[in-house]
Formats: C-alpha cells, sequence, structure tokens
C-alpha cells in the first residue's frame, strides 16, 4: 500500500490539510512546491487538460514529496474514476452529485468492496499487484485511504440532501458556487444573495445531520493565482 492519505490523516487529528489547485499538467510546479510542507495537490481532471499518462506523472511527482493527490474528475462514470484510480489519485470528488442515486454510484467508483466495485488491476493505482498477501486486507486498507468528496451544483439538491446524506461512504461535501448559480436561474452570479442564502442553508444542513464540508477540513489556491500574485508583486504599480 501506499503513503497514507495526508487529508485522511489531518481529519483523524482533527485539524486542516493544506494544499493547492492545479488546472494544468505540471509536475515541475509539484516538484518546486515539494520543497513545502503541504499536505495535497487538487488536479482538476474535469475543466484541466489531463491526458493518463500526465495524470500517472503528476501521481508519481507528487508522491516522492509524501504529497496526496486527489482529482476533480469530468464525471462519476465507473470507468471514468477507476483511469484515475489507477494512476495512483488517492481522492475522488464527484461533480453534479444531485441524487442518493448519483452518491451511491460515486461511493461505488471509487471504493472496493463491500463498500463500492471498485475494479483492481495490475497497475500503479494498486502496486502492480506486486507483493499482495492478502489482498482482502489491501482492499480494506484502500477503503481507509480514499477520500470521497460529492460536490453539489444543482438545484435538485435542495430538494434531494437528505436522501444524499443517508449514502454511506462520502467524506466530505462541497458546493460549486458557478454551477449552482446557474442552476438556480443566476448564471454567472454566484454571489448573487438568492444563491449565498441557499448554498448557507445547504451547508447548514450538511454540518446538522453530522458531516463535514470541504472548507471544514481542506484549504487550498489555485497555482494560477498564485502565479498571478507572484507576478503582480513584481511588476510596478
Amino acid at each position: 500500500m501506499k503513503q497514507p492519505n495526508r487529508i485522511k490523516s489531518a481529519m483523524r487529528a482533527g485539524r486542516k490539510a493544506y494544499g493547492y489547485n492545479l488546472s494544468f499538467p505540471s509536475p515541475w510546479v509539484i516538484d518546486i512546491l515539494g520543497k513545502l510542507d503541504f499536505d495535497f495537490v487538487f488536479i482538476d481532471g474535469e475543466h484541466g487538460p489531463f491526458g493518463l499518462d500526465q495524470l500517472e506523472e503528476l501521481c508519481r511527482t507528487a508522491e516522492r514529496h509524501t504529497v496526496t493527490p486527489i482529482a476533480r474528475v469530468p464525471d462519476i462514470g465507473s470507468s471514468t474514476i477507476l483511469r484515475f484510480l489507477d494512476r495512483g489519485v488517492m481522492g475522488i470528488v464527484g461533480p453534479h452529485i444531485a441524487t442518493a442515486a448519483d452518491a451511491r454510484q460515486l461511493v461505488r467508483a471509487c471504493c472496493f468492496g463491500p463498500l463500492g466495485e471498485r475494479s483492481f488491476g495490475a497497475n500503479r493505482g494498486t502496486d502492480y499487484n506486486a507483493g499482495i498477501a492478502d489482498k482482502a486486507a489491501y482492499y480494506r486498507e484502500a477503503n481507509e485511504q480514499m477520500l470521497v468528496c460529492a460536490l453539489l451544483e444543482d438545484r435538485a439538491v435542495i430538494d434531494n440532501l437528505d436522501a444524499i446524506l443517508a449514502v454511506p461512504g462520502i467524506d466530505l461535501y462541497s458546493i460549486g458556487p458557478n454551477d449552482f448559480a446557474q442552476s438556480l436561474g443566476y448564471p454567472g452570479q454566484p454571489e448573487h444573495p438568492e444563491v449565498v442564502r441557499t448554498m448557507d442553508e445547504i451547508a447548514r444542513r450538511i454540518r446538522q445531520a453530522g458531516r463535514r464540508m470541504q472548507a471544514d477540513v481542506m484549504q487550498g489556491a489555485w497555482v494560477s493565482d498564485m502565479l498571478l500574485a507572484a507576478g503582480r508583486g513584481i511588476l510596478p504599480a
């Protein structure tokens, strides 16, 4: 089994995990930031231009610096998520979780049985099936180290939230403000008072149910914003 998932370790320790969000495939960024003690790198596989070979190289670089690679996937299909997990990704953010069926599918794709139905293959995400004496124990450990996050982005969440929260196996919840605003009829207005009020109410209901928002556990910044901030610091005012 690869190194522990540092986000889940932080959750157990009662502290926040710190990381950065990468929207373009650059192992060099991970290598440079490896000089600092970040817990995770978030790979935007939904909107970013990531090929499978690039994902694998990013995971390999992250592991070299004991940084946990997690990824937002383009969809929650089992075959889509498996391709990320087989590269070495240790956490999945599933987009557009709007129903209990969506939540169950997300868990099903991320976890081995009995929690899910993740397929096992001889690749780097499963240690090339090398030196695994007890596969059942390996499955259990893989499930314990897997981070599953449901991204809520649709109006249907308002009515379906209780059913979504009843699905076991999801560690964290997050709200996508731009898509959620559009779903509510306010495209391009994530700061509209009605959008903010509804998102706050959803977050309140999640915490009231004893579950955690991603923001409760993780804190990060987009690498693109970090680069722009550094550039502005060089240019004259």
